[in-house]
């Protein structure tokens, strides 16, 4: 049946499931009352006052890890990157679950797509997104971190490895309020035995590979009347003099001499740690703890844009080239060998085949001649930033230095954005290349009808933020990209691979409930791009392929809400000045 269900279709036909259409984006009027009391503080994943996360910036990175007396787990993170927006939940797990280790030990986030933190992650050599660091009790010299080393990025793991970085620190060094982690002999217990020490002795009995009696100990840190100790399960006769039967065990000595095992439901870290808090006069000390900042107050009332969904707007391309050459680029101090390779190709496909303002192209392509001509294996970033930035102020040239996204606006201000543009630059890309192939010629990808696609898998593999995200599509490409073999089977990858990555990120944290991730183009944009066969709603692809080339295409450009030219309008010729400019601003390597 299915072979014959397959003959029956129309040639260029693909059978899938049926689409859910989108509300329309730019008919929205609930939407609008949202976004007025969004403001900027809205775009964090971690709320100040709310989460149990310490929320760091510019301004408060430094401060709180230099010479601290506790240890810090910071994540650098972007609140645009999807897997930062599904991993949030763990991690403000993560900070609850460790809430009274806090003393010894903190949870931290900052924000790296926020304006004002960017050169913070540029310094802390934050390249992808998320990254966790470690920093290590007074540290009086400025250090970038430890990177997290565990085997996945789970709870226990992440937990476990805190663990072992607390140990990690030299005894002068330890945070003072971090008790002893390393075993005690277990003979030691029985000379204690008897003995009134005014105060409880619990021992958690465990094999070497066990973290639960490490757990319990940073778990009661704010308790006093209380020590907490572990030891390994190494000495048979003593374990047997215990009456220690089964592991993990805790045997307690309380202050007026008695001593035993205690009995809970569960062998677990939850249970002990219950156990011994709710005990007679243990009880929470007072901690001498920093306080975090307090809830931020949003007082900046974001503004909608109207849009058309059937329109390819500017302002996204230009937000999106702007954070690209400006931020996600400039994360890198220098690059070379291949990264400086995969930076020149690719900025070789954007200059040669972007359709947008003439200043901005103008820009590209004296950013493309400029790294053709680099006579060096090595170029610090910086050089390039002058020459996007124009440092020499020479008319002619135009890149928006900030985002203003319209078409690719989200119902929050983490949603959506610079991915969102990313996939319209790359799809955009295709499309040109396909009806102005001549546009690559002396390129050395002039015949190769994979060569946007390859400059986009090696850019997005390099340097895109979110490293997940980037060994997503590397595996897409790997999987079925040498089947291309025209550029129009190249616009009709893309699209595929786009609406694969729909289908897979559905329903998930980073999708906004607002623009549904479903299958596009939607039957209301193109309706000839949709037949039903036999029943079954299916792709007439040779349609899709003309509404591809219609919609990414030139004539379909909008410069509404683009920003403002100003001197740029005129485009004299500028690229040798601008090139010898940025040429100078190289320093000797």
């Amino acid at each position: 049946m299915a072979a014959a269900g397959a003959a029956a279709r129309s040639p260029g036909a693909r059978a899938r499931r049926p689409p859910t259409s989108p509300p329309r984006a730019a008919r929205l009027p609930g939407l609008l009352l949202l976004l007025a009391a969004a403001g900027p503080g809205a775009a964090r994943l971690y709320r100040a006052g709310e989460d149990a996360v310490w929320v760091l910036d510019s301004g408060s990175v430094r401060g709180a890890t230099a010479n601290s007396s506790a240890a810090w787990l910071v994540q650098f993170y972007s609140s645009w990157c999807g897997h930062c927006i599904g991993y949030a939940p763990t991690w403000r797990a993560l900070a609850g679950d460790v809430r009274d280790w806090a003393a010894a030990i903190r949870v931290a986030a900052l924000d790296c797509a926020e304006d004002k933190n960017q050169e913070v992650c540029r310094t802390y050599d934050i390249h992808f997104y998320p990254t966790f660091r470690y920093f290590k009790a007074f540290t009086k010299e400025f250090t970038t971190g430890e990177n997290f080393r565990g085997p996945d990025r789970e709870l226990r793991t992440v937990r476990q490895t805190m663990i072992d970085f607390l140990q990690n620190h030299t005894e002068g060094r330890r945070p003072p309020a971090c008790p002893a982690l390393d075993p005690i002999p277990p003979r030691d217990i029985l000379a204690l035995l008897g003995s009134r020490g005014g105060h409880y002795v619990a021992v958690l009995f465990e094999s070497n590979s066990s973290y639960v009696g490490r757990e319990v100990i940073l778990d009661l840190i704010p308790y006093e009347n209380i020590v907490v100790s572990r030891a390994l399960d190494g000495d048979r006769a003593v374990l047997e003099q215990l009456g220690v039967a089964s592991l993990p065990s805790c045997y307690l000595l309380h202050p007026n001499g008695s001593h035993g095992l205690i009995h809970v439901a569960k062998p677990l870290r939850s249970f002990f740690s219950s156990y011994l808090k709710s005990l007679p006069d243990v009880r929470k000390k007072s901690l001498s703890m920093p306080e975090k900042p307090n809830k931020e107050e949003n007082t900046e009332a974001m503004v909608w844009r109207e849009f058309d969904r059937a329109k390819l707007y500017t302002a996204d391309l230009e937000s999106g080239l702007h954070y690209l050459l400006r931020v996600e680029l400039a994360a890198h101090r220098s690059l070379a060998g291949a990264e400086l390779k995969t930076l020149r190709d690719f900025v070789t496909v954007v200059a040669k085949l972007f359709p947008g303002r003439p200043p901005v192209r103008k820009l590209l392509g004296t950013l493309q001649e400029w790294l053709a001509t680099l006579p060096l294996d090595r170029i610090p970033y910086n050089a390039v930033l002058d020459l996007v930035n124009n440092k020499m102020r020479i008319s002619g040239i135009f890149l928006t230095n900030h985002v203003q996204w319209v078409g690719c606006q989200g119902s929050r201000p983490e949603l959506r954005g610079y991915p969102c543009s990313l996939w319209k630059l790359f799809h955009t890309l295709t499309v040109q290349a396909s009806a102005h192939p001549e546009a690559l010629a002396g390129t050395g990808f002039e015949d190769d009808p994979q060569a946007v696609l390859q400059a986009v898998r090696r850019y997005v593999r390099t340097f895109f933020g979110c490293q997940e995200c980037g060994q997503h599509f590397e595996e897409m490409a790997a999987e079925s990209l040498d089947a291309v073999k025209t550029a129009d089977q190249a616009v009709l990858w893309l699209w595929r691979r786009h609406n694969a990555v729909n289908s897979r990120l559905a329903g998930q944290l980073s999708e906004d409930p607002k623009f549904p991730k479903v299958l596009w183009p939607t039957p209301d944009l193109c309706p000839a791009c949709h037949e039903e066969i036999k029943g079954l709603d299916s792709w007439h692809e040779g349609q899709v392929l003309a509404f591809l080339k219609q919609h990414y295409g030139s004539s379909n450009l909008v410069d509404t809400y683009s920003a403002d030219l100003g001197d740029a309008k005129d485009t004299v010729a500028v690229g040798q000045r601008l090139a010898e400019a940025a040429w100078l601003s190289l320093p000797d390597l």
